[in-house]
């Protein structure tokens, strides 16, 4: 029992001083890539890249969790922030991210007061060409569509789902564990599913 409590304290301490630690690296990353931002908390430190020319505003009162210690739901990823040259990515005020990716080559933008679940992944675009033959050339990521994606107030996306190009989360509404998101929801509804569909209003 007393060995019990001898870790647990141990932890504490030692868990204090490397919270202080990533939030310093975390700073250091998201300065280093020009990220507006003014208030965040951080476990663990995020990988981050912003192109020469693309934007990444982040609100005040940001929170994410990078790797399995800050949310042990199973996903031991790192956020991942990518914004493209001429890309735009936005989050707002109060917004609470874990272990998920943010693939911005055109634009994303998160509304106030959402939640993203672990291993979420957001893309505003396909990344390669839907024709074959294109896809098979140099010009692949040339002809690569994009379509902006946005998230409303309060919404709160699942664990491990997708949300892909052109998409917009409607306010309130929410996003089940594990779904594909490929058409807009409408404000205050729940779905679900791969394809996600309708399941009820919220």
């Amino acid at each position: 029992m007393i060995l019990f409590y001898v870790y647990k304290i141990t932890r504490r301490i030692v868990s204090y001083f490397i919270a202080l630690f990533d939030n310093c690296r975390t700073h250091w990353v998201l300065r280093g890539n020009r990220v507006s931002i003014t208030s965040f908390k951080s476990t663990g430190v995020p990988y981050v890249m912003v192109a020469s020319g693309g934007q990444f505003i982040i609100g005040k009162n940001f929170s994410m969790h990078n790797g399995i210690k800050g949310n042990p739901i199973g996903s031991y990823n790192k956020c991942t922030f990518f914004v493209d040259k001429g890309a735009r990515l936005t989050i707002g005020d109060h917004v609470g991210i874990s272990q998920a990716a943010l693939i911005c080559h055109h634009s994303i933008t998160i509304g106030n007061d959402v939640k993203i679940g672990g291993g979420v992944r957001i893309y505003d675009t396909d990344f390669h060409s839907l024709d074959a033959a294109i896809r098979a050339g140099k010009d692949d990521i040339l002809h690569k569509a994009k379509a902006p994606v946005v998230i409303g107030n309060n919404a709160f996306i699942g664990a491990f789902s997708i949300i892909l190009k052109g998409v917009t989360i409607g306010q309130n509404s929410i996003i089940g564990a594990g779904s594909v998101v490929t058409r807009s929801v409408p404000d205050n509804q729940i779905w679900a599913g791969n394809p996600a569909k309708f399941i009820k209003e919220a």
